[in-house]
């Protein structure tokens, strides 16, 4: 890892006590002002203390070129500030205004196949523009200049949401940036050649002049794998340069003030690679937004995870998440009751120390005016209000015992995840199109809580030596550094678990050789005790042919086997493929599922797809036996997480199925209850759908 920056949390105003941080992003630039007096009002009545402004305000800030109106932000910072409300005030530069386009129209970025991406909506703005740079830095310089000292801005939110629009750009400063970037990368373009290996398909370069982006080359051909790797780790590196362009020219002014910048990882599990991103910004912050469905609560769960390893166990920011419904998505369901103080505190369970939503008052107009909010449509006099107005005081209760500053307590197992694998596993090279490294890392996680623990979700690049066990789903990239590392960690006394499309290439995209999988030239397969000849690739498209195997263990696989040969002397066989199908394919009596001791330790091979029920037997019958922090097994439908500090314990409880819950023997002091009451027996408690548990130990 790089140089991390300290870590810097925002700090409440002169005369306050430190709380969880509450609110949303506030635009108050659409509304008269007028209603501004009003919105103060409904903030105090919620118990918000927080806000963000002035996230797509640039064309109501800078007027024309050089022009700038900070009158109306500082009539507003100011209402808020003596009001008790603190401002997260961004640099403003999301969206750039239609004078700046129309001026410069060399600033828009290109698809693949050429086309301008034209205004009208956001971002749409090239990342590697010195143009759009120029003019970015020129308002960062302004906005810092104009609020330096201000005693109502607590924090930078910079711009907002890097690369969810503007991620990829083919333009031609994109080219001769993404040239520049290969060169640094490399050095040479012998090197290039040899790591995108361009000697398949005549692809050869004499000259990092030729090096182009993966532009569009036509219906049914294939882009080379090791390019797109490459435009794809360039495109989250030029992103990362904007932004800390925007940081340095804000801090140089405000040394005083923190900054962030919104990450999305439930988004495909990392748009951008924010293992790398987290070093750059002084406290972590993230938009989540729920998923439809039984799995709502446990991809929470997830998400989070990785948001508190990204933080490195320091307390984070929920920059944004929705009080109800969205707009954007083909299903728009809205939340059940309870969800969104349940939604809320989960964040904080995991270990969040801010709670905020997009946004404070639902718009009146524009793309996102049925986008759900703090101030819904109908006003305060609603359900939804009522709830938002019900989780303020949740969040001082719990900020008033303390729980603001305490650590989410580490599990013992880690779930190792790597933005680049999940890159790597949308290629259209591979031998399946399905795979999808996020959503095998949300299986394997629910698959830990159904079986009644929790594991943590660690970048692969991050220090895990840690842990007891870490499993890694999918993780089809593997440098031999890294096969080292897993091999040294398992050689000292842990377990490895490796999942079926783990360890098949290399940095590079060029498959490891000698038999799957083969990273590391070989050093996982002799960890593993198997040796790979084929992949066996399952699907509904094959008419008539079989779509699922079973496995002596019961277990059913639907998508993926790989047909090995046990090599290791020491190997255990813990299930085999069989049946009639699995004849069909060469599979019968072909293993599936293995062990392997190496060293003081012990890996696993589970070389095939199994769905979560599966999941969940082969961790209860081979990691959770001895793990340190197993609740009861009876349990496995309620989440327990710690968050501690040198002076208190926090327990929170909250069910992740449809049926109540009840505990017994819960020590401490119960500090808050939602959809929850104690029994009438000292720790005793039963919690209802969607309700939540917090309990204070000494």
């Amino acid at each position: 890892m790089t140089q991390r920056r300290a870590y810097r949390w925002p700090q409440p105003l002169a005369g306050q006590q430190e709380r969880i941080w509450y609110g949303g992003d506030y635009n108050p630039d659409q509304w008269p002002e007028e209603v501004w007096d009003d919105d103060v009002r409904l903030m105090k009545k919620a118990g918000v203390n927080l806000v963000s402004v002035g996230i797509f305000s640039w064309a109501k800030i800078e007027t024309s070129e050089g022009v700038y109106d900070f009158d109306w932000l500082d009539r507003i910072i100011d209402k808020l500030g003596e009001a008790g409300i603190a401002v997260d005030l961004a640099s403003a530069t999301a969206s750039p205004p239609m004078w700046l386009t129309q001026a410069h129209p060399e600033v828009l970025w290109k698809d693949y196949r050429g086309d301008v991406c034209q205004p009208g909506a956001r971002q749409h703005w090239r990342p590697t523009s010195p143009v759009f740079r120029e003019y970015a830095l020129k308002l960062c310089r302004a906005m810092a200049e104009h609020y330096k000292g201000n005693p109502y801005v607590v924090a930078w939110h910079v711009s907002n949401e890097y690369g969810c629009h503007n991620r990829f750009d083919y333009s031609e400063d994109a080219e001769h940036a993404f040239q520049q970037w290969c060169e640094e990368r490399y050095g040479t373009i012998d090197a290039v050649n040899d790591a995108w290996g361009t000697a398949f398909w005549a692809q050869r370069m004499n000259d990092f002049s030729e090096i182009v982006p993966p532009r569009f080359i036509g219906d049914g051909n294939f882009m080379n794998p090791g390019k797109l790797l490459d435009f794809k780790r360039f495109s989250s590196d030029a992103l990362k340069a904007f932004y800390i362009a925007e940081r340095d020219t804000l801090a140089e002014i405000t040394p005083d003030l923190p900054l962030t910048t919104n990450f999305m990882v439930s988004a495909s599990g990392s748009v951008l690679d924010y293992d790398d991103w987290g070093d750059e910004v002084d406290f972590v912050s993230n938009d989540h937004y729920f998923h439809e469905g039984e799995s709502h609560i446990d991809e929470l769960f997830c998400s989070d995870a990785l948001m508190d390893s990204l933080a490195l166990g320091k307390p984070w920011y929920v920059m944004e998440h929705s009080t109800s419904a969205v707009q954007w998505k083909p299903l728009n369901a809205r939340k059940r009751k309870g969800e969104t103080v349940r939604d809320s505190i989960a964040h904080v369970a995991m270990g969040a120390d801010a709670i905020n939503f997009f946004q404070w008052r639902a718009s009146a107009f524009g793309a996102e005016s049925f986008h759900s909010a703090l101030v819904p449509h109908a006003g305060e006099d609603t359900k939804l209000f009522r709830q938002v107005c019900e989780l303020g005081a949740a969040l001082k209760t719990l900020g008033d015992a303390g729980v603001q500053g305490t650590e989410l307590e580490q599990s013992d197992t880690a779930i190792l995840f790597s933005a680049e694998s999940e890159w790597a596993t949308r290629s259209e090279t591979l031998p399946s199109m399905k795979l999808n490294h996020w959503h095998d890392v949300r299986d394997w996680y629910r698959a830990f809580l159904n079986a009644g623990t929790r594991a943590d979700i660690v970048p692969l690049k991050y220090d895990w030596s840690a842990y007891k066990t870490v499993v890694l789903p999918t993780v089809i990239m593997l440098s031999a550094e890294d096969t080292q590392r897993l091999a040294d960690f398992a050689a000292a006394g842990g377990r490895v678990v490796i999942g079926y499309a783990t360890g098949l290439i290399d940095e590079n995209f060029h498959t490891w050789l000698g038999g799957y999988p083969g990273a590391g030239d070989g050093l996982l397969r002799e960890m593993l005790g198997i040796r790979g000849e084929e992949f066996n690739i399952l699907g509904a498209e094959a008419e008539g042919e079989p779509s699922e195997i079973r496995l002596s263990s019961g277990a059913v696989t639907r998508l993926w086997q790989n047909d090995v040969n046990v090599d290791g002397e020491r190997a255990q066989v813990l299930a085999t493929y069989e049946g009639e199908e699995a004849d069909e394919w060469e599979l019968d009596g072909t293993a599936a599922i293995t062990r392997n001791p190496y060293g003081s330790g012990e890996t696993y091979f589970v070389g095939c797809d199994l769905n979560v029920a599966d999941l969940t037997e082969f961790v209860r019958e081979n990691i959770v036996e001895d793990s340190a922090n197993v609740a009861n097994p009876a349990d496995s439908n309620v989440l327990h997480t710690v968050r501690k500090s040198a002076d208190a314990t926090f327990d929170f409880y909250l069910p992740r199925g449809k049926k109540e819950i009840a505990l017994q023997g819960i020590e401490g002091e119960p500090i808050y209850l939602f959809q929850a009451e104690a029994e009438a027996q000292t720790g005793s408690y039963t919690v209802h759908r969607n309700g939540v548990l917090v309990v204070k130990r000494a």
